[in-house]
């Protein structure tokens, strides 16, 4: 072990070379990583502040070893907490392994004689010290914008449920990766109350499905937000297996935030209203829940299913919609629609088949039949000036 006097002048000599070891450890950063010559003027200056801490460090970790962890972590208070986000950390360990290995090889013009292998055996042990801090460092910044985006995110899943699309709104998505575009909505349950733990590893799931989707635990509800440009169908499936038992709904097609507020809301209010279909398929789709959505009370599915299912027949004129309202009052039988109208059954069956081309809509299909059904009870109270809707 050296001695404190040959200690000392290693010491001296280190806090006058200081400036030299600086300028040729970004030398070599410049030299040897593309990544860093591209960075922008403002990065780079952080880069060489965290390389000037680096070294500053290293010599006041040698005077004093006891206090190592500390000086470690004031390497990267150096630097703003943006440097994180700019510069990740396998590229920070570059610049720590340049930085100790520039000191390294200038360790015999600092080093006082016969103390050269403490040198090496202290610079060995401080970059240890450093590693450890840099990862102690994105590790802490990782958890604290995984917990703000977490926090964004609950934020805009409850604004896009209440259908509160406000001007933040927007901003505060694009900041979690959102943009406009083909988005997929899916409700559902989760499989019993979760926990923290079993929240963060369905997230997780989901997001190996598809990145960037948005994701919202209300109690046991499930909102599931994904923007993809992949198919919507077959990703649904996919994501399937992470619902709970129980319904699971698909909203509308939606490109804007604003559609996307409405398919979230058409979707949780086709969770809600699926029981009263025993045959609703796993999953189903918000608009083949109209009618059941309609007996919850969802105003949005009365006008949307008259919009798609009466209007279009009674606006096309003719006797389309007098053939499909005496069919229905009929009790579905073709013969005595026929009867009451005076024509033929053929007649009906044409009438009913330019339905189904107008609206998609088959009423020979029991499931098809029962959609016009309420379709028609609907519109009529609509156009009755007696019972305002």
């Amino acid at each position: 072990m050296a001695s404190a006097q040959a200690r000392s002048e290693t010491l001296r000599r280190l806090r006058s070379a200081t400036g030299r070891l600086s300028t040729a450890a970004l030398k070599s950063l410049d030299t040897e990583y593309s990544w860093f010559r591209e960075l922008p003027a403002q990065e780079r200056s952080w880069v060489g502040t965290v390389a000037q801490a680096g070294i500053d460090s290293f010599v006041a970790w040698y005077a004093d070893p006891q206090h190592s962890h500390r000086s470690a972590t004031e390497v990267f208070a150096a630097a703003p907490p943006e440097l994180t986000r700019s510069v990740s950390l396998q590229h920070t360990l570059s610049i720590v392994r340049t930085v100790v290995r520039v000191v390294e090889e200038h360790a015999e013009e600092f080093a006082s004689p016969g103390s050269e292998r403490e040198v090496r055996e202290a610079i060995l042990m401080y970059s240890r010290e450093i590693a450890f801090s840099a990862a102690e460092v994105y590790a802490r910044a990782a958890e604290s914008r995984g917990a703000w985006d977490a926090r964004l995110e609950a934020l805009v899943v409850d604004a896009l449920v209440r259908g509160e699309v406000d001007e933040d709104l927007p901003s505060r998505a694009a900041a979690l990766g959102w943009k406009p575009g083909p988005t997929l909505v899916m409700v559902g349950l989760t499989d019993g109350t979760l926990g923290e733990v079993q929240s963060a590893e369905l997230r997780r799931t989901i997001r190996r499905a598809t990145p960037g989707a948005l994701v919202g635990i209300h109690g046991e509800d499930l909102v599931v937000i994904a923007r993809t440009d992949d198919d919507h169908e077959r990703l649904s499936r996919h994501l399937l297996p992470s619902f709970g038992p129980g319904p699971v709904v698909i909203g509308p097609a939606a490109i804007t935030l604003v559609e996307v507020a409405r398919a979230t809301r058409a979707a949780l209010s086709g969770v809600v209203a699926a029981p009263a279909w025993s045959l609703t398929p796993r999953p189903a789709a918000a608009d083949d829940l109209l009618p059941e959505r309609v007996l919850v009370g969802d105003t949005a599915a009365r006008d949307r299913l008259i919009a798609i299912a009466y209007d279009p027949i009674q606006n096309a004129g003719g006797s389309l919609g007098d053939t499909i309202a005496t069919y229905l009052d009929c009790g579905r039988s073709l013969e005595t629609a026929a009867r009451t109208m005076f024509v033929h059954a053929n007649t009906v069956r044409y009438r009913l088949k330019k339905v189904a081309q107008l609206t998609g809509w088959d009423v020979l299909s029991t499931r098809d039949a029962h959609v016009l059904e309420t379709a028609f009870a609907l519109g009529r109270l609509r156009d009755s000036s007696h019972t305002p809707l």
